[in-house]
């Protein structure tokens, strides 16, 4: 009996396995529906509560204006209050987002890879060390496995800076040796002319090498994926034919200044619940970050060729946030796409300091709402719509939200300076006294505080109870979440204005350089804080000082937003030490799991980092590597007006579509 019923259980097992492969959506259709539904009954009810607040003492235009900014906002910060409550739920009860089943284990580890598949990271002017330590690292991770004949490793330099260029191929020839008799699974290619930027340098992997591989498997400058993470991810791959795109999601590590430790751990603490969320409702038309990732790399060449806009900027021009662009045009095209919400083996480092931050956000600004002006893409599907269109409004948000703050602090002091009209009739009997609706002014304070702050107070519930030893115990995680709390109030209204100003710059049409971005920790001097903060500081004592002394209570009010925009220079300055930061660390302050537990890919860049030395390449000679040959394939470059090629178009058509994409370039 015993025996039979072991049986049964290992075939219930392997049945499971088979599941977790398989990615299966189950009612797509009504997940948009239902978080559409959630969202226009939470801002309605808010924006009713407002216009109860406003209407008994006559509508001035300020109040208009309030209230117009108000519901657009709400509309944003509902729709995201929302994701983070069904994550936490799904999470909490271990409900896979996208089948809606009982989480099941991943993809079998005894699952054969059968096909071949590339590993490529883009680089471009980037720290020699920091890529090549890193790239090793995910290199030796795979070849530490019985799956390293399966996959090809390929470094495709931009760099434009010659000295860092040689430094590149002197490294390079460092690492071949240093890889022995696996020399020959990794390339090196450095394009001079580097023409469509990250577009245009994984379009020439493609069209060169790309056909030989069923995916490739894109790197950033800084990302490090463990063995098991990108197993995992091939063994879906391959798994799920009709799958074209699976993406990670990069949780951030190695940081020592005191942001870049916060931001890594609001990251771990809340990412997973969000990504949930996030999955739950985008199903088989997830995003595309850029890295991270695996693409099917026919799909990829057929559907995936980038044309350049017409007009001037911020919506003309190359497409810069090209990965958004990417993910929906496989999707339109009828390939699925998946964000797999698992965070363990898929690493990247962020920004560590404020102002690096917004100099990598000032970019992502001018992408993000070129994205607007695709929305009319044919055959977009509405999830993509939608991607596009949060993008955006995640960093015009803050003008809007400025905007309103604007808007009211007018409004208080023309009250304030005016004196008010009791009888506004030459024939009123009664006076029109001021009416204040103080019960419902409570309750909308308190629901706008609760949709701010509730996703945070979720995440930190669910760390408690699931993952409180991750973050060195529960007493260490509490405190964590409100030091991390503090600093979110502080920092927003510093991040509010940059962005502000980022949107009209865009808006304007001013133009970014994507220059590469940095990574490692630095502290920032006083003279660069104080210029980076100096207009947002005059602008907040003057804002304050008339606040002060016409609307004290309004002066109240604004406080919290008033201080970082006061202090921004001192924080910039000191939440960028990673004497400050390290400090925090050795208290037990924003510690992780990756801190606690170190997984070896991520051991390696450490001790490798701590050794390697520029100098020492100076005994390796710049010599050219040698590459593959070329087996050229056609990658479409795609007309938005018109429908998509077929999903699985022959190469015939693939020839003749990309042959007159070549004439209409050439006669332009």
């Amino acid at each position: 009996m015993s025996q039979s019923n072991s049986k049964a259980d290992n075939a219930i097992a392997e049945k499971d396995v088979a599941k977790a492969s398989k990615l299966n959506v189950r009612g797509r259709r009504w997940r948009l529906l239902l978080m559409g539904f959630l969202t226009i009954v939470s801002t309605a009810l808010t924006g009713y509560s407002m216009f109860e607040i406003f209407r008994p003492n006559r509508f001035t235009e300020l109040e208009m204006v309030q209230l117009g900014l108000a519901m657009v906002l709400f509309l944003w910060l509902t729709w995201s209050f929302w994701t983070s409550v069904i994550g936490f739920l799904l999470k909490l009860f271990h409900i896979d987002p996208i089948s809606l089943r009982r989480e099941l284990p991943t993809a079998d580890v005894n699952t054969p890879i059968t096909q071949r598949h590339a590993i490529v990271m883009p680089v471009y002017n980037e720290d020699t060390d920091r890529i090549i330590v890193g790239f090793e690292a995910c290199v030796n991770a795979i070849l530490n496995t019985e799956y390293a004949d399966n996959y090809d490793f390929y470094m495709l330099s931009d760099t434009q800076d010659e000295a860092k260029a040689e430094a590149e191929l002197r490294a390079w020839k460092r690492l071949v040796d240093r890889l022995g008799e696996h020399g020959d699974k990794v390339f090196y290619r450095r394009r001079e002319d580097n023409w469509g930027r990250k577009v245009g340098n994984i379009h020439d992997f493609c069209v060169r090498w790309g056909g030989q591989y069923e995916s490739m498997l894109v790197l950033d400058a800084d990302s490090v994926m463990s063995a098991h993470r990108v197993l995992d991810m091939t063994r879906r791959i391959e798994a799920n034919p009709e799958a074209a795109l699976i993406q990670t999601i990069p949780m951030p590590v190695r940081q020592d200044t005191f942001f870049g430790r916060f931001v890594q751990f609001a990251a771990h603490l809340y990412s997973p619940m969000l990504a949930t969320g996030l999955s739950f409702w985008q199903t088989d038309s997830a995003n595309y970050w850029g890295h991270n990732a695996i693409i099917r790399v026919k799909p990829f060449m057929q559907h995936c060729g980038l044309p350049t806009l017409e007009g001037r900027a911020p919506f003309g021009g190359d497409i810069l946030s090209h990965d958004f662009v990417e993910a929906a045009l496989l999707r339109r095209a009828g390939w699925e796409c998946y964000l797999i919400t698992d965070t363990d083996g898929s690493y990247e480092e962020v920004p560590g300091n404020m102002v690096d931050y917004a100099i990598r956000d000032r970019r992502w600004v001018q992408g993000n709402i070129q994205h607007l002006g695709l929305l009319r893409t044919n055959g977009l599907k509405t999830t993509n719509r939608l991607h596009f269109g949060f993008g955006a409004f995640a960093y015009m948000s803050s003008l809007l939200l400025f905007m309103m703050l604007m808007a009211g602090t007018a409004d208080a002091l023309v009250k304030a300076l005016v004196d008010p009209v009791y009888f506004t009739s030459d024939h009123q009997l009664f006076p029109d006294w001021q009416i204040a609706r103080e019960g419902l002014m409570i309750a909308t304070l308190w629901g706008t505080i609760a949709l701010l702050f509730a996703p945070k107070a979720l995440g930190l519930i669910l760390a408690l109870i699931q993952r409180r030893k991750d973050f060195g115990g529960a007493f260490k995680l509490i405190f964590g979440g409100l030091v991390e709390l503090f600093m979110a109030v502080l920092i927003a209204p510093m991040m509010m204005f940059y962005h502000s100003y980022f949107v009209i710059s865009v808006l304007i049409g001013h133009q970014v350089k994507w220059e590469a971005q940095t990574r490692e920790g630095r502290m920032v001097p006083w003279k660069v804080a104080m210029s980076k903060a100096a207009t947002m500081t005059v602008l907040a004592l003057i804002w304050g000082g008339a606040t002060f002394y016409y609307t004290p209570s309004l002066f109240l009010w604004l406080l919290p937003v008033l201080t970082g925009m006061v202090f921004a220079a001192p924080i910039i300055r000191l939440t960028s030490s990673p004497g400050f930061g390290r400090a925090c660390r050795k208290a037990g302050v924003f510690v992780i799991q990756e801190e606690l537990r170190e997984a070896p890919v991520l051991v390696e860049v450490r001790e490798h980092m701590a050794t390697f030395n520029l100098s020492e390449l100076e005994g390796y000679a710049p010599e050219q590597p040698g590459l593959p040959e070329d087996v050229p394939h056609s990658m479409v470059v795609q007309d938005l007006s018109a429908p998509p090629l077929p999903k699985r178009a022959d190469e015939v058509a693939l020839n003749a579509a990309s042959e007159l994409n070549t004439n209409d370039r050439n006669a332009a």
